[in-house]
């Protein structure tokens, strides 16, 4: 394999940007591309692919490159040459001087730290220990594998086989996993940008994890009736429900970011659906004046992102426990004052991206004995082992 300096030098950089200036991954990898505008396929895919490689295992890299007292910029170096070697793949030339292939090997076979063999926080290795018991290593084992592509059919345009036909003329191979549970997705067989095809440009479908496409099932919007998706972002599963629904209907998409919003209306546009109407939450006023007033809520609440690893794995380590402990009493805020916009007999779906039952079942159980107008009448719990896809949590609840 043939290897560039300049480029190694390059993803160096941008770890150390991570790493040491608190950039995000997936930006400052968009922030590189836009700057580096020569760069082949080949060149882009060394680039990211070795980023998200060493943000995956980050702590465990850093001991077997034997990297902690370095200084910054030498220790992505170094870590990085690390990463060749267990990926296996030869070290350049200009990283020999580091250490022998051997030595790094002879260290991961070493390991014997949970917390370096899952490639996170210590903290974060005692929190899921002790929530998940003997799931945690297999959950974190499944959350250190690279993710797949999903799309979700936008079943307003066209149907899932059609997409598939549509995307195989323009030699991207997808496979339909469990159409029962997951009866819009379609997975890629090999990564490729989908935003360039002429799907995209059609609104045809849109890129959503399996497990998240479960959620707006789980809420089963009916054609005619007036939804809520109350932490909206930018819109994903508003745009989802919207196909489930027909074109008939209303759905209020509200955050507390304009800018997410801004972004729906392009997804919106792009999909052709007119049911969407943002809005912003601008203080309690918003949540008030919309008193009883929807059939149906969608609580898809804010989270430690544990069970989207895979695609974010640098939020592992900017996470810290005092922030996931705020992130819990804001989960039950929400949860508590934002169901009062159900109209009686209606039905609200609290959802996380997360795997912690504290941010996910016990959350739900805390609400409902506060709250005994609500029952419980559905709940999954899916961990990213179970069928390949995100880790998600849904519970369907429903108002007497």
């Amino acid at each position: 394999m043939k290897y560039f300096k300049h480029l190694s030098d390059k993803v160096a950089d941008a770890l150390h940007e991570i790493f040491f200036q608190n950039r995000q991954a997936d930006k400052t990898i968009e922030f590189y591309f836009k700057n580096h505008k020569k760069w082949g396929k080949r060149d882009r895919h060394f680039f990211a692919e070795n980023i998200y490689g060493v943000v995956r295992w980050w702590n465990q890299l850093v001991v077997l490159a034997n990297a902690s007292d370095l200084s910054p910029l030498e220790q992505c170096h170094r870590v990085l040459a690390a990463h060749l070697v267990v990926q296996g793949l030869p070290l350049p030339e200009w990283y020999e001087t580091f250490f022998t292939p051997e030595d790094v090997l002879s260290r991961k076979n070493k390991l014997t730290q949970p917390h370096l063999i899952h490639a996170i926080p210590q903290w974060l290795e005692d929190l899921g220990a002790e929530e998940l018991s003997t799931e945690w290593s297999p959950t974190m084992t499944a959350l250190n594998q690279t993710a797949k592509v999903v799309l979700r059919t936008n079943t307003e345009k066209t149907t899932p086989e059609e997409l598939q036909n549509l995307l195989a003329q323009e030699n991207i191979q997808t496979d339909r996993p469990n159409a029962i549970l997951y009866p819009e997705a379609l997975v890629f067989r090999e990564r490729a940008n989908v935003f360039r095809t002429q799907a995209f440009e059609k609104g045809l479908f849109e890129v959503q994890d399996a497990s998240s496409q479960r959620v707006a099932h789980a809420l089963a919007p009916q054609p005619g009736e007036r939804i809520i998706d109350a932490c909206a972002g930018a819109g994903g599963k508003s745009l989802h429900m919207a196909a489930l629904m027909k074109s008939k209907g209303r759905i209020i998409s509200m955050d507390i970011y304009e800018s997410k919003l801004q972004e729906l209306k392009k997804r919106a546009r792009r999909a052709g659906t007119s049911l969407i109407e943002p809005r912003v939450i601008e203080g309690t006023k918003t949540i008030k004046r919309l008193d009883e007033s929807c059939d149906a809520l969608l609580l898809d609440v804010p989270c430690s992102g544990l069970g989207v690893l895979k695609r974010n794995p640098d939020s592992k380590w900017k996470l810290s426990l005092e922030k996931i402990q705020t992130l819990r009493e804001t989960q039950q805020h929400i949860l508590s004052s934002y169901t009062r916009m159900v109209k009686p007999k209606g039905r609200c779906v609290y959802a996380t991206c997360s795997v912690l039952p504290s941010e996910n079942q016990h959350q739900v159980q805390t609400f409902l004995k506060n709250n005994p107008t609500w029952t419980l009448v559905h709940e999954e719990i899916i961990l990213p082992q179970k069928f390949g896809f995100d880790g998600f949590y849904l519970a369907r609840l429903q108002k007497t």
